[in-house]
């Protein structure tokens, strides 16, 4: 489920999370060659970012367990 970024935090390592609208947070690494994000390492570029949407995958789980009931 699409979600829209409203914020940025690091979680307990060090690693930039995004706070998404549903409450949940989705890791935004930048991690060459896997993941190429040199946005997030600056404030302004985190900036840049919100109010885009990022796949929820733990809204997506929420959803598939109610579709089964």
């Amino acid at each position: 489920m699409q979600q829209t970024i409203i914020g940025f935090q690091k979680d307990e390592v060090g690693d930039w999370t995004a706070v998404l609208k549903c409450g949940h947070r989705q890791h935004v690494r930048h991690n060459p060659p896997l993941t190429n994000r040199p946005w997030v390492l600056t404030e302004s570029g985190r900036q840049k970012y919100i109010g885009f949407t990022l796949n929820c995958k733990l809204c997506d789980e929420v959803e598939e367990e109610q579709a089964d009931f």
